[in-house]
This record gives structure tokens, sequence and C-alpha cells, in this order.
């Protein structure tokens, strides 16, 4: 049976045709990054099942975070420690396995373990996949080899909140981990007949001499996973106002500082920081990261505003980002294609451009926004992303050796992660304290020598004894009503100004690009250096 599957898979010269390669990698890191967000909005179910807090609940989130932030960078040491293939694999059967505890969790701390152990297998799955297509696709043909990668990783966190909203209003919160069980199944059955390490790769194994840099793997995890608790928990524990943010944010300092200066010394890091001298793979892990910052903190702030001031549902605010992730799945293969004919310098300055543009346009909302117009915006938004993605990735590993590659791709997804959690930390932070502000700025109009003031209130008062009630309860009534919307008006506000600050981050990073080098083709995949 696995020889007949082989033969119809393989291409003219023997060779397994790539194409199929790309999609497998791709079912288990799609299923991955969906995870980063479907469990969102389940959190009041979950905490509702479990008997807890709300607040405690979030460490189903935080949990998964922080164990995937560490393994990220790590993934290319595990790699060639174990073999690529081996440990792609185990990261499937762990998430996997893990994915199937947590739907079987009769408590929050059982839970919140599995979690954790769900998103040490999912931190390997990105790096693995692009280091796979990397050695799989020769450099004119890894444009539309990371399109198919590209709509996993953008269209995913899109979805995510929508289908998660959906399983669990249909079904139950344990659905939105029980239905990576199949697909990791399917993944590690493909992955072990299909995928092979590349010949450069079939040395590494325990026997080559590897040391295991264990003070570089602890301040790397104490400095990560500090971090990503600061960032998930800061903005719920009033930042430095807390104790218990001032201490992680004293190991974070510890742990990054110190592993930095250690791993720049060290002779076999498990982070080779030195890629960084590579000015592709420094300027585009940059774009990664700013790519993270304004994606996810877009994909947070929209659903939240439809929600609180539109009054829509989870589902019908996640299908209000749903065709945006369309475009980006249309124009991805596209993109690809592009990729190969320009320079990618001006495909991303160009995707910078656009969406940046699309982020202006979303600061023009107010009030009166309908669905259309909030569809629209996102599909511009998600046109100029589509740009992106490719790209950024397709500039970093053009001037890297393959042997570097699984290294590499560790970074680049810490990067893109790491900007997706300060992203997210700095909207929300914003726009409460933008609320603060606007709100105060209102009501300071709204006292008792403001004409406007005073007719609006005897405008709803007049209203509400037409409508049976009391003179006095319709002033108290028409009171409320006024703070109300001075309330809306100051969240909207504060709604726009986000937009605005996330514009402007694109156009900023604008100039940074122009540093990326175009690498020359010799013999049609080469890049000369």
């Amino acid at each position: 049976m696995r020889h007949r599957l082989l033969s119809k898979l393989r291409m003219p010269d023997g060779t397994i045709n790539p194409w199929v390669i790309a999609l497998t990698v791709t079912l288990a890191t799609f299923m991955e990054v969906l995870d980063t967000s479907i469990a969102n909005v389940s959190l009041p179910h979950i905490a509702g099942n479990l008997s807890v807090g709300e607040d405690e609940s979030t460490w189903v989130l935080t949990s998964y975070l922080v164990s995937n932030a560490i393994i990220l960078p790590l993934s290319g040491w595990f790699s060639g420690l174990l073999g690529r293939k081996r440990f792609y694999m185990l990261c499937v059967a762990l998430f996997t396995a893990s994915s199937f505890l947590c739907g079987l969790a009769p408590s929050l701390g059982v839970l919140v373990l599995f979690r954790i152990l769900q998103g040490a297998g999912g931190g390997g799955l990105q790096p693995s996949e692009q280091a796979i297509l990397n050695d799989t696709f020769p450099l004119e043909k890894r444009g539309m080899a990371f399109a198919v990668y590209g709509i996993a990783v953008v269209v995913a966190p899109t979805i995510g909140p929508w289908l998660g909203g959906w399983i669990t209003d249909n079904f139950s919160w344990r659905w939105v981990f029980y239905i990576n069980v199949p697909v990791g199944i399917l993944s590690l059955l493909l992955t072990s007949i299909l995928v092979s390490d590349p010949p450069y790769m079939k040395k590494a194994n325990f026997k080559a001499g590897f040391r295991i840099d264990y003070i570089g793997i602890g301040l790397i995890s104490l400095g990560l996973g500090s971090m990503q608790i600061i960032l998930d928990k800061g903005q719920r524990e009033d930042w430095f106002a807390s104790n218990f943010i001032t201490g992680f944010f004293a190991l974070m300092l510890v742990g990054v500082i110190a592993g930095i200066v250690w791993e720049w010394r060290e002779k076999e890091p498990v982070v080779d920081l030195k890629m960084l001298k590579d000015r592709n793979f420094a300027v585009a892990t940059l774009a990664m990261f700013f790519l993270g910052f304004v994606l996810y903190a877009s994909t947070v702030l929209i659903p939240q505003l439809l929600q609180q001031l539109m009054g829509y549902t989870a589902q019908l605010a996640g299908l209000a980002l749903s065709p945006g992730g369309a475009v980006i799945m249309c124009m991805m293969p596209i993109v690809g294609v592009l990729v190969s004919k320009l320079d990618t310098k001006f495909l991303i300055i160009f995707g910078c451009v656009v969406s940046s543009l699309a982020l202006f346009v979303m600061a023009g909302w107010d009030l009166g926004l309908d669905f259309r117009h909030a569809v629209e915006a996102r599909m511009l938004q998600g046109f100029g992303l589509a740009f992106l993605f490719i790209p950024i990735n397709v500039a970093a590993f053009a001037f890297v050796p393959k042997e570097k590659t699984n290294m590499g791709t560790g970074i680049i997804n810490l990067a893109r992660n790491v900007g997706a959690s300060v992203g997210i930390a700095f909207v929300t932070t914003m726009l409460d304290r933008r609320i603060q502000f606007h709100t105060a700025r209102l009501t300071e109009r709204a006292n008792e020598l403001s004409a406007a003031y005073h007719n609006a209130l005897q405008g709803l008062q007049f209203r509400l004894v037409s409508a049976g009630s009391t003179a006095a309860h319709a002033y108290t009534q028409a009171q409320a009503m006024v703070y109300g919307n001075i309330e809306r008006q100051a969240a909207m506000l504060a709604f726009l100004d986000d937009f605005k600050i996330l514009g402007i981050v694109f156009f900023a990073v604008i100039p940074v690009l122009m540093l990326l080098k175009r690498p020359r083709m010799r013999g049609g995949n080469v890049p000369v250096h």
C-alpha cells in the first residue's frame, strides 16, 4: 500500500512531488497556529465548566504561549540533535496527544499542564516546516512554497475566533481541542511516508558529538518564559504597579541579557545569534516582528470593536474578518509568482503601504459603521498582508547556508510570535488608557455650563416622559443615557487611536526595508553572495 502511494506521488526523476510535501507539513502547522487564537472565545465556557474565575482561566492561554515561545528558538538545535524529520514527527505526536488530553481535562490545573505540553509540541512545527520547504524547493520556486505555508500562518489566526465560537456554541469547548486529533494523526502518517531529511542532516544524531548547552537552554527559557507571562498578564495586573509583573520583569532581564551574552560566546549555541550578522536575515527578522505586531493586534481589535460597540456576536464578528482571510488565500499564490520576478524589497514595501492605508481607513470609522465597510477595510488590509509574509521569508533565507536553515527558521518564527504578543499587549493597554483619556475629555464638556449638554438632556427627558416615565425618573435616565453615549464615543475614539498607531508602525519600518539585498540567481537556483 505504501509503495503504491509513493509511486503515484513520485516525479519522473524518482523524487516525491514537492507540493505534496508542502501540503503535508502545512496540515499540522495550520492546526497549531489556529490553536493560538481558537481557545480565546471559549474561556468563559472553560471557566464555568471547571468552576474557576475568568482571570484564572486565562492561564489556559498563557501556559500555551510560554512553552511555545521557549521551544521556538530551540527548535533548530533540536532538529540538529534528533534529525529534522524525527523532531517534527515528535512535535506532531506531542501536539496531537496533548490536544486530546486537554479535551479530557477534569480541572484547570490539569488543563494548564496539558496546554504546556501542547505548546511545546506546537512550538517546533512552524520552524521545522519552513526548514523543510527551504530544502525541498529551489530558490526561484520558494515563493510559491511559502504561499502554502503563509496561508496557514496568516489565515488561521483570522478564522480562529470565529471557529472557536461556533464550536463552543454548537458542541462544547472540549471539541476546540479534539478537532486537532484527526488532523495530527493524518499529518503523522503522511510525514512518515513522504518526508525525509536532506543528506547534510543525516549526520545529525546523538553520536555526532553534540554537547548540550544546559546553561543556554536555561537562560533562554527563563528570559522568554518570563517575557511571555509579562506580555500576557501585564494589562490585567496593571503592569509595574504589580509585584508579580515586577518580579517577572527582573527574571526576564536576567534571562535575556545573560542568554544573549552566553550564546554569543558559546561555540555550539542552542540559538545562533550570529546569524543576525547577515543583513538580509536581520532586516527580515525585524520585518517579521512588525508583521506579527500589526497582524495579531488588528485581529484582536476589530472583533472587539464590533462586539463591544456594534453589538455583534462572536461568530458575526469573526465573519467580518473571514473575507480578509479569503483575499490573503487568493493573493498568496500570485505573490509567490511575483517573488521570483520582482525584488522582494519592493513587494514588502508595497504590502506595508497598502496595509497601512487600510489601517488609516479603519481609523476613519465611527459608530455608524456597517458590516460592509468593516469587511471592505479588512479585505484591503488582507491584500496588503499577502505581499508581506512570502517576500520576507524569501529575503530572509536567500543568503543563509542550508545547514543553518533550521536555526534561522526558529529565530524568525520567534520574532513573529514575540511581535504578536507585544502587539496585543500594546494595543490592549493603549485602548484602556485612551478610553480613560477620551472619557475625561468628553465628560469635561458635559457640564452645567454646556448648552449642548442641556439640550441633549432636555430632549431625552421629554421623550422619556412622553413614553410614560415620571419627570424625576426621566431626568436620571437621561443623564445615564448621555453618559453611556459618552462612554461609547470615548471607546470608539480609543479604537481609532490604536488603528492610527498601527498604520504609523508599518510606515515607520519602510526605511529599514531599503537595506534588503536582492539575491542574484546563477544557474537558476543558486544565490550569488
